[in-house]
């Protein structure tokens, strides 16, 4: 069903009722929503506003993501140049600020953080959840934005939301944090107003992104991760294309190809990096006999894939993309060296994910590198308070480890967040740490079964784009390795990788590894590029307008 329609370049784009612009552009078969300064097309990629690259200029402004954007009628959009030029001068007005000091403050909606939020309301505290999706839930649990239910997943993410809600905590959409500051004081804005909040406590729960697999023709229209086509299926009925390929390695690869078959996809190629589970029997039983009801749905979706006719390719890995005519062609090889090509649509991939802890270490939360899963770990007590004082980590931002286990960490953190702040008890606490400890086991058995180990770059040909903003390919990388830079952050100043509108997030953890690589040092938290304001682009106006509550505040107080 038709609900609204809006204008692209000249064409006319059809959308159903609370369908983003990307998913209404996919869906009529536009992949490339904005030109590049090297004249490269890009398109989604992420689907959850980390990577930028699916900007376009709607109604005259440039630089909306096309994936946090709710389609509107008879809105104008226009794929966006390198350097696009704005139509009216942007105002500099801004709505009434809005001042937040709750007793808990958590930031993001999903299942973590929904968690906290029950528990800490139902204590008492005053709760103000942040998320920056429209629709809160999460990546797990993704709801629909029309509230469609698909499954009993997305039913349960549901049931979650309206309990937070009962409980009393106060959720929040569409808030784009910018800023964290000692003293636990957060900045952001709101609908267009700025939004600053001093709670006495606070829970970050950001969750993570993925790591994507980085080979020639990575960034072409139609590759996106796999959560980026499960956000398009689950949230907006928007299959990513006809033809699909889903490369890289871990559950949630054979989740989406099984979902997006069920919706009508063909699934023309599975590629799994890492051996069959029959290859480590005794981790499959460790992990079986740690959460058999998990394990069993793992089966499930096994066996779904085969009634649909998907042949999981073990030891298969993706080694390039080109565009073709029409569509895109992809190239996989099976370790007996033999290679494999394909003709789809779209490529879905994932190869990990990285936390989300930009929050985190801007307030100094300590952190250590988890070398076999390739990223940082937050520090944090039973408690799940890092060596900050009152503030609280919890979920994938702190360290791959699964859903179940950050709505444990949920229910731990929200009791105690709002015990310190004089509100309820936290009674139960070893029950639920022994909870925890099945959930965290059943994940570290998974992931053994999985090679998810960060990719090593050296089999790579220099013309690999690395830096998918600054479009720097693996040469200029490595050329400028040649300066012998001590830390990543020297290696950015002589050749600019990291410094784009994604803020390293892709590039830097490479980056990093091959510093690391070049020097002989090990990887640790300074390894990594220096957290920054604002963690996310923003308008500068935005920045501005906080700046003058805050100066309002001061005058006030004076």
């Amino acid at each position: 069903m038709i609900d609204k329609t809006f204008r692209f370049e000249d064409q006319d784009i059809p959308a159903r009722d609370g369908q983003s612009v990307a998913a209404a552009l996919t869906q009529a078969g536009i992949r490339a929503f904005r030109e590049t300064a090297n004249e490269d097309e890009r398109g989604v990629f992420c689907g959850m506003g980390v990577c930028q690259d699916c900007l376009v200029t709607i109604n005259g402004e440039p630089n909306q993501r096309a994936c946090m954007t709710l389609a509107e009628e008879g809105m104008k959009v226009r794929r966006q140049v390198a350097l696009p030029e704005f139509g009216e001068t942007p105002s500099s007005s801004h709505g009434e600020a809005l001042r937040l000091s709750p007793d808990v403050l958590i930031i993001g909606g999903g299942a973590g953080g929904l968690s906290a939020a029950i528990a800490a309301a139902s204590a008492g505290a005053s709760v103000v959840v942040l998320d920056e999706r429209k629709v809160a839930g999460g990546q797990y649990y993704k709801q629909a934005a029309n509230g469609t239910i698909l499954d009993q997943q997305q039913g349960d993410g549901a049931r979650l939301v309206s309990e937070a809600k009962a409980a009393g905590a106060q959720l929040m959409s569409g808030v784009e944090l910018w800023g964290a500051f000692d003293d636990l004081q957060f900045f952001g804005h709101h609908h267009g107003a700025p939004l600053i909040a001093t709670p006495k406590t606070a829970i970050v729960a950001t969750g993570a992104y993925e790591r994507p697999v980085t080979v020639p023709g990575w960034t072409l229209p139609g590759v996106m991760t796999t959560g980026a086509a499960q956000t398009l299926w689950r949230s907006y009925q928007t299959l990513p294309g006809k033809r699909v390929a889903v490369c890289g390695s871990g559950p949630l690869n054979v989740q989406v190809a099984l979902e997006l078959a069920k919706g009508g996809a063909e699934i023309v190629y599975l590629a799994e990096r890492a051996p069959p589970a029959t290859a480590k029997p005794l981790t499959a039983l460790a992990m079986a006999a740690a959460d058999p009801k998990l394990t069993a749905q793992g089966l499930g979706m096994l066996a779904g894939l085969r009634q649909h006719g998907i042949k999981v390719h073990n030891g298969a890995e993706l080694i390039a993309v080109v565009k073709e005519k029409v569509g895109l062609a992809a190239t996989f090889r099976r370790r007996s060296g033999r290679e494999e090509t394909v003709q789809i649509d779209a490529l879905c991939m994932n190869a990990g994910f990285e936390p989300q802890n930009e929050i985190l270490r801007l307030l100094g939360a300590q952190m250590h590198y988890d070398k076999a899963m390739g990223h940082l770990r937050c520090q944090k007590s039973e408690r799940m308070e890092t060596s900050v004082s009152g503030l609280y980590a919890i979920g994938d931002c702190t360290g791959l480890g699964g859903a179940p286990a950050a709505r444990i960490e949920g229910e731990i953190a929200g009791a105690w967040a709002a015990a310190a702040t004089g509100h309820g008890n936290s009674e139960g606490l070893a029950a639920k740490l022994h909870t925890l400890s099945k959930h965290r086991t059943f994940q570290s058995k998974l992931w053994k079964l999985y090679d998810i180990a960060p990719q090593d770059t050296a089999p790579l040909p220099d013309e690999t784009i690395i830096c998918r903003c600054e479009e720097l390919t693996l040469g200029d990388v490595r050329d400028g390795l040649s300066t012998e830079p001590g830390h990543v952050g020297t290696l950015k100043r002589a050749t600019r990788v990291g410094m784009g509108r994604c803020q390293g997030r892709y590039c830097g953890p490479i980056a990093a590894r091959m510093v690391s690589d070049a020097t002989g040092k090990p990887i640790e938290d300074l390894s990594f590029f220096a957290p920054r304001v604002p963690i996310k682009p923003v308008a500068i106006s935005a920045i501005l307008a906080a700046q003058e509550v805050m100066d309002e505040a001061a005058d006030d107080s004076d």
